[in-house]
């Protein structure tokens, strides 16, 4: 990735359209949950969203082996899409806005008491 592909971003609209592409292949089923998933794990991104991407991959890669083996999405993921994505995104760990600000109010605070002492 070159220093202009990282700053417009079009690697990522890249590597969106090779997502977008994987996902038509699958069932219609497995589509609807791909685009409930896309869309619930972009909440959790930082700035630029390149934190999204392995997780990305990761979930339409567990898509489409368990398409393969013949199991349908409820039995992947159950009923609750909005808690899979909540707990892969805090499996690996990424950061919302909120809690980026929430740790820097937090440090703020603690500064502003320490030096109170």
């Amino acid at each position: 990735m070159n220093f202009f592909e990282k700053i417009t971003g079009s690697d990522m609209t890249k590597e969106m359209k090779g997502f977008e592409a994987r996902a038509q292949v699958l069932p219609a089923a497995y589509q609807t949950a791909w685009k409930e998933i896309s869309s619930n794990l972009w909440i959790h991104g930082d700035f630029t969203g390149r934190n999204l991407m392995p997780i990305l991959d990761s979930a339409l890669e567990l898509l489409e082996v368990t398409s393969a083996d013949g199991q349908s999405v409820e039995e992947v993921l159950g009923d609750d899409i909005k808690g899979f994505c909540a707990a892969l995104v805090g499996a690996e760990g990424a950061k919302t806005y909120r809690d980026k600000w929430r740790d820097q109010l937090n440090k703020n605070v603690a500064r502003k008491l320490g030096g109170l002492k």
